[in-house]
């Protein structure tokens, strides 16, 4: 069945509103775009990741529909939001990931450990992730467009539509951020 993407839209505000029927009829909609964002995440990832791509998609769609604040503009900026949360999953997995295979407990792995073992695909993801945290502490708008262009594969107008900003403003934070990140992940021993 194909909807228009104000059918979508509206199914997803239903869904925020509380209509938890909404939520139930819209990822049999939405499914297949999930699964296409999923896959190009799982494309950056190493071979043989405990993570299929399909299950990214269940445990992202379960992280959306836990979560309360469900307000998403249009369909766009839900798609990158759920692929903001994939995200996030993944980088759950690699954090826990190398702290197995470094036999700590640690709840978190500072940036200096990751780039020890930078060769890792996990640790190049968790030292993106913590660069990303650091500058979004420097311009938290800028950090939005990363998460919203890189993660949520947006263009600058969709993104610009999300933020409610200009796409003159969009590419100059795009360009802005992928310059401080480039140089925080050099000077830390990653190569992007």
């Amino acid at each position: 069945m194909n909807l228009a993407p104000e059918q979508i839209t509206g199914l997803l505000n239903a869904w925020a509103e509380g209509r938890h029927t909404a939520a139930e009829e819209l990822f049999p909609l939405i499914q297949r775009e999930l699964h296409k964002i999923a896959k190009e995440h799982m494309r950056r990832q190493e071979p043989g990741h405990i993570l299929q791509t399909t299950a990214l998609v269940n445990e992202a769609y379960m992280r959306l529909a836990g979560s309360k604040a469900k307000r998403w503009k249009d369909r766009r900026h839900f798609y990158a939001v759920a692929s903001m949360a994939m995200r996030h999953i993944l980088v759950d997995y690699a954090r826990k990931d190398l702290r197995t295979k470094r036999g700590s407990g640690k709840s978190d792995l500072p940036l200096e450990e990751a780039t020890a073992i930078s060769t890792e695909p996990s640790a190049m993801l968790v030292a993106l992730d913590d660069a990303l945290r650091a500058f979004a502490k420097l311009d938290p708008r800028a950090a939005q467009v990363v998460e919203l262009r890189y993660f949520g594969g947006l263009s600058i107008k969709e993104t610009a539509n999300v933020l409610g900003v200009s796409p003159a403003t969009v590419s100059k934070d795009w360009a802005a951020a992928q310059l401080w990140l480039t140089r925080e992940l050099k000077a830390n021993g990653n190569e992007c």
